[in-house]
């Protein structure tokens, strides 16, 4: 299950923009609480910023994200507390935004239901469909919590063309959304003393505004999945021309496969 699961999320950023769909991440990042943050900050030479070594505990923060990795647009919002009374309804109204900047959805066809049910394709537990489906329009990445399983939040998704991914157990790394935060907290605490929530948030907000000035996309490259591509491209060079072959020569001859081996790392650079 966790791998089908897994394989399902890097289809959806390989091939979700090729099929016409839109991709998501979602996550919910913190509590960060009111205390001095390491990091290097601004100041004069010599005269380095000092923190100091006591602090009071006056409460935390946290920010929702909704992150898209191919165009690095990034929206978000911080809050004090993230329960479902304030996910859902912040959710639900990014979404809509999304969608309406959307091109206008395709007709409902015959392949439509097949197209939905794609994205479960091999997992044990599925989630029910309607009978009755609009065009998918979006794929949603986020972790498999249990307020992101509410049936009024799920049908609504569906009812908007919206198809939720859950990461697997111990698969957070498959949710780009928790890169970006981790690079917009760096940016936005790193080095730095807020005393209150609300200067918590104002950091928070103000850098996710910067960022998305510029915003920089993001494309699915993870180490596994980098050396399936490596294994499959994987060529041993043959000596006296540019062939090649999948697999290795054998050779008895220590000497002789000690010098195929430096001759074809030769090759290689």
């Amino acid at each position: 299950m966790p791998k089908l699961k897994k394989n399902l999320i890097e289809r959806a950023y390989r091939e979700g923009s090729r099929l016409g769909l839109a991709v998501w991440t979602q996550d919910e990042a913190g509590p960060y609480p009111t205390r001095p943050y390491p990091g290097q900050s601004w100041a004069q030479q010599g005269q380095p910023k000092q923190q100091p070594h006591e602090y009071v505990r006056n409460g935390t923060a946290k920010l929702l994200t909704l992150f898209c990795p191919g165009s690095g647009e990034l929206r978000a919002r911080g809050v004090f507390r993230a329960p479902n009374a304030v996910l859902h309804p912040w959710l639900q109204q990014e979404l809509t935004a999304i969608l309406s900047q959307l091109a206008p959805p395709a007709p409902v066809t015959r392949a439509n239901h097949a197209m939905w049910e794609s994205w479960q394709q091999g997992l044990q537990a599925r989630i029910t469909l309607p009978a009755k489906l609009p065009t998918l329009r979006l794929l949603l990445v986020w972790d498999n919590l249990q307020g992101h399983l509410t049936p009024s939040l799920v049908l609504w998704l569906f009812s908007h063309g919206v198809m939720p991914l859950y990461t697997p157990l111990s698969g957070s790394w498959l949710n780009m959304a928790e890169s970006i935060q981790r690079i917009i907290v760096r940016r936005a605490l790193a080095g730095q003393y807020p005393q209150t929530p609300e200067q918590i948030i104002g950091a928070l907000e103000a850098t996710v505004t910067g960022w998305n000035q510029a915003p920089t996309p993001f494309h699915w490259g993870g180490k596994r999945y980098a050396r399936r591509v490596r294994h499959r491209q994987r060529q041993h060079a043959l000596g006296g021309s540019g062939a090649c072959m999948r697999l290795s020569i054998r050779c008895r001859s220590t000497t002789l496969q000690k010098y195929l081996y430096r001759f074809r790392c030769q090759a290689t650079h």
